[in-house]
């Protein structure tokens, strides 16, 4: 009787795996795939499988940043039901991922310091949990890809990405991405570093860009970045738009020009109540409360072991 008891604590012998039906998506896109798992040596009731979006975000903490696992989209597979001893399955999904999850490839080359996951998660009544993780590769909407292309074109070179804790106004997201370059072409006596961001929506696309990291987006001081709205229906002239947009940032930049910028953008923080940064302060973070079970996101403590002071470094 004992052992039984403590077979169904442990969920013992249950597994889950996730086949996801392509490894790339773009954003807005959807996911499809299948949840595969098989019964334990007791039969059990699951209450829920999830399946949850997570990634690295920086975050300051005291003098320096480190990677914090921040989920930002969740979706339900299926609702309660009674899992047999030993009995197999496969549960087909198809979710609509956000339009503004961050990007994670560029043409199939990875952006260096963006790490993406999807977690499923098997939700036991009255035992632990049952989770499988699986990278998820992002690459760019054809606007966003035409943008990048042509950033490359006026002589910028890929150096990675990062993920800026804070919520951009009238974005849904707790963080923005910037992907980062080096200017070896023209713009190199104007800069020495652009960052781009992209705010996506259904039709339209923000684009942002920042010179040599002056302040940020959402933080008081000088900000030095042009914008531009574009629809996500390619330009023909989208080459020359972003080269257009280039010089105007160059022009912001000018002595004369400093003093008048100031930050437009009064964000509101998504900065977390985590202020250590030991495992025991992260396991607070992303332990939640669902029906009286508590789930503990394993691969959140896997991202903050994986990822711990990888601020990209020239």
């Amino acid at each position: 009787m004992v052992l039984r008891i403590l077979k169904e604590i442990a969920g013992a012998g249950v597994s889950v795996n996730t086949v996801l039906a392509q490894p790339g998506i773009t954003p807005g896109g959807t996911l499809a795939g299948e949840v595969r798992f098989t019964g334990g040596d007791v039969d059990l009731e699951v209450q829920r499988i999830e399946l949850d979006l997570a990634a690295g975000v920086l975050r300051a903490q005291r003098e320096s940043e480190r990677l914090v696992p921040t989920g930002f989209f969740q979706a339900q597979v299926c609702g309660p039901f009674r899992l047999a001893a030993g009995g197999s399955h496969a549960i087909p999904f198809t979710v609509t991922i956000p339009w503004e999850t961050p990007l994670t490839a560029m043409g199939g080359r990875p952006i260096t310091g963006m790490e993406l996951g999807v977690a499923t998660e098997l939700a036991l009544s009255r035992a632990f949990d049952k989770t499988d993780h699986d990278a998820l590769t992002v690459e760019p909407l054809p606007v966003q890809a035409e943008a990048l292309r042509a950033i490359e074109a006026a002589g910028f070179q890929l150096q990675g990405g990062k993920l800026v804790d804070g919520t951009y106004p009238g974005s849904h997201m707790p963080f923005y991405q910037e992907i980062e370059f080096w200017s070896t072409g023209e713009f190199t006596a104007h800069f020495k570093k652009l960052s781009v961001t992209f705010f996506t929506g259904a039709e339209t696309t923000e684009v942002v860009f920042q010179a040599d990291n002056l302040g940020t987006l959402l933080t008081p001081g000088v900000d030095v970045s042009q914008r531009f709205t574009v629809r996500n229906n390619v330009p023909s002239d989208f080459t020359e738009l972003v080269r257009q947009q280039l010089w105007e940032l160059v022009k912001r930049r000018t002595p004369g020009n400093l003093s008048k910028i100031h930050n437009p953008l009064p964000g509101r923080s998504a900065t977390s109540d985590l202020h250590s940064p030991s495992i025991r302060a992260f396991r607070r973070m992303f332990r939640r409360k669902k029906n009286g079970v508590a789930h503990l996101s394993q691969f959140a403590l896997f991202l903050y072991s994986e990822g711990e002071n990888t601020t990209p470094h020239p």
